[in-house]
């Protein structure tokens, strides 16, 4: 019969010493006197200590033998529980976490724990850096290795010295690193958003149009249902099913004002659980176009060409990813590259006309700032700070020059 993988060590008597013991590791642990409520007290506590540390002894540091990638192996199942969505799925921080300590698992997954420094470290850190990353992703990275090795503490895994040392490692420092600086996210203009919009699919340019005027996140306009809308009083209210900020507890809520209203109300017309922008309805929608464009007659056999297990299948709601790359090719088909022009060149003229989705939050916050404060702007975008609100709205230098041009 196979051994139960789940099954816990048994509680035996040792007839030699008339003690009960368990066997933990390959280590008899003795309780005291074999049936004595001691003894069995002993053994709850014990297991309890096992399993909260992964079936590993208790009371011991396995850090002096245990290597880089032994701790990395029982951190991701750690992190696999931990880092879930409301809803049970991965989040992404996951995907943060596996960018993140795959450049310590490649150069030092052989090296014990113990011997891990913070020269070390630091060298992962400038690897980092020359590979291209900018100052901020450099930062996030090392504080979630710092992360891992805490974790690692706390289950006895790693010599709390260890810890101490990376500790000492301090962040990257805005102009005092070789470290490239990223680029201000800024509002994309108006002009720019007009172009590209005929050059998106319908339900494309809705979601942009859309998410201009309520000023929301990519991720909050990709999964907008009919059930998340409330539409009891004059000014619907949107709250999302899951959002950015949802695991410290914070609620989001997205008002939603006429004009938007009668971008979305064709969308609600749907079962209320199902996603209001769908790339399977766009994708339909662009056969159809296609279809009543042709000049000659379409044949009884042409009029569904799709193939019965296609490779790649469209989802029921759009991405972040897939939303901003539709903007992209609606941004390459409005602003077609200059012919003769070489790869750099191209490279630039694309840098310069394309834009983000998360360009038109910044565009909304930076109009709601101009017209209404700071404070509205920071209850718009659903920031818990105003300095964050700063970030997406940039400050109106046309007031400011105003006010100097009767004053100074």
């Amino acid at each position: 019969m196979p051994r139960l993988k789940n099954a816990f060590p048994k509680y035996r008597h040792h007839k030699a010493s008339g003690q009960a013991v368990v066997t933990l590791n390959g280590a008899d642990i003795y309780l005291g006197p074999h049936g004595s409520t001691a003894s069995r007290l002993e053994y709850d506590r014990l297991i309890g200590e096992w399993l909260a540390g992964g079936r590993r002894l208790p009371g011991t540091s396995t850090g002096d033998n245990t290597t880089i990638v032994e701790m990395l192996a029982r951190y991701w199942v750690f992190a696999t529980h931990h880092y879930r969505t409301r809803d049970g799925k991965p989040s992404k921080e996951l995907d943060n976490i596996r960018y993140a300590v795959r450049p310590l698992k490649r150069l030092y997954g052989h090296t014990l724990v113990s011997e891990f420094g913070p020269l070390a470290l630091k060298a992962l850190q400038q690897r980092m850096v020359d590979d291209g990353l900018c100052r901020p992703v450099v930062n996030s990275r090392i504080g979630r290795i710092k992360r891992v090795f805490r974790w690692a503490v706390s289950e006895q895994v790693c010599p709390p010295a260890v810890l101490q040392g990376l500790e000492s490692v301090m962040g990257l420092q805005r102009g005092r690193t070789d470290a490239r600086e990223p680029g201000p996210v800024l509002p994309v203009d108006e002009a720019k958003v007009d172009a590209t919009l005929p050059h998106l699919p319908a339900v494309v340019a809705d979601m942009v149009r859309f998410q201009r005027l309520v000023g929301c996140r990519p991720g909050e306009v990709c999964c907008l249902r009919p059930a998340d809308v409330d539409r009891s009083k004059e000014i619907w209210s949107y709250r999302p099913l899951k959002h950015k900020t949802e695991h410290h507890g914070h609620q989001r809520v997205i008002f939603i004002g006429p004009r938007a209203q009668g971008i979305l109300r064709p969308y609600l017309l749907r079962n209320t659980e199902s996603f209001c922008f769908s790339p399977a309805e766009s994708e339909q929608q662009r056969k159809r176009e296609m279809r009543e464009e042709r000049k000659s007659k379409v044949q009884p056999s042409q009029f569904d060409r799709s193939t019965r297990r296609p490779e790649v299948k469209p989802g029921k709601r759009y991405r972040k990813d897939a939303y901003a790359r539709a903007i992209r090719r609606g941004c390459d088909k409005a602003f077609p590259t200059p012919e003769g022009v070489t790869e750099e060149e191209q490279a630039e003229w694309q840098k310069d006309h394309r834009w983000s989705p998360n360009q038109l939050r910044h565009a909304a916050a930076t109009e709601i700032r101009q017209r209404f404060g700071l404070e509205a702007a920071q209850v718009v975008l659903g920031h818990s700070r105003a300095d964050v609100t700063q970030v997406y709205a940039e400050r109106d230098n046309g007031l400011a020059a105003k006010i100097m041009s009767e004053v100074g």
